[in-house]
């Protein structure tokens, strides 16, 4: 089934490439051969993720202009030939298996959290990983939030307590330490409902450079975005 998605920030975030490189390195190490990513929206995640350590990737995308986009992408040869499914987690076939699951900026979407992601462990094969990352601290929650339908923000503790059963936390770290500073600056100043494209090119261009060296001096531990991984039990 099919959900409609306006989406309007994907296109404006879609040429990030520092940022979506920056991802890359986070996230590649939990890969295996065989991955589905859950909201694969305009499919901008596939090129920084897809190496050839991936045998299979699946993209489930509930909105269907979102996932005839993929597919455009893939016909022109922008992107690399992968399974697309219009529809949610539930599209997939019960007895599929894989060794990871993505979910890319895309869990504060959902509502059920908890239930997304206990639903999404069934499908994952024994040692596989479950990938979330996600935009971090409540308190930042501003009217881009709203308008691009986020129900909530994370923090590292609140995303490893949904931990599904018989999977365990294996990373639970933050990114993007200059950027919090911008996000803080549109919360409490600017209210800004939509970032502008010249806002997304300081913030690639500048800040998440910048993010790249204080993030390993911070250990990782403050940012505006939170990554959680886990891994499930054999």
């Amino acid at each position: 089934m099919s959900q409609s998605y306006i989406g309007s920030e994907l296109e404006l975030f879609a040429g990030a490439d520092h940022w979506k490189s920056y991802v890359a390195e986070n996230v590649a190490p939990f890969l295996g051969r065989r991955v589905l990513e859950v909201g694969g929206g305009i499919g901008a995640n596939i090129p920084y993720l897809r190496t050839s350590a991936v045998d299979e990737w699946t993209s489930v995308e509930p909105d269907a202009t979102q996932a005839d986009a993929i597919r455009t992408r893939i016909a022109r040869g922008e992107i690399a030939d992968c399974r697309v499914i219009c529809g949610t987690l539930g599209a997939i076939a019960a007895d599929a298996r894989f060794d990871a699951i993505l979910y890319l900026d895309v869990l504060e979407h959902i509502a059920d959290d908890a239930g997304e992601l206990a639903q999404a462990s069934h499908l994952l094969a024994p040692g596989g990983r479950l990938v979330v990352l996600a935009p971090a601290h409540q308190f930042l929650f501003s009217p881009f939030d709203k308008a691009i339908g986020h129900f909530r923000r994370y923090t590292p503790a609140s995303l490893s307590a949904l931990s599904p059963p018989g999977c365990q936390v294996v990373c639970s770290r933050m990114l993007d330490s200059a950027g919090f500073f911008a996000s803080l600056a549109n919360r409490l100043v600017l209210s800004a409902a939509m970032p502008t494209s010249r806002q997304i090119a300081f913030w690639d261009n500048v800040l998440v450079p910048a993010s790249r060296l204080l993030d390993r001096l911070t250990l990782h531990r403050f940012g505006k975005t939170v990554v959680v991984a886990w891994r499930k039990n054999d």
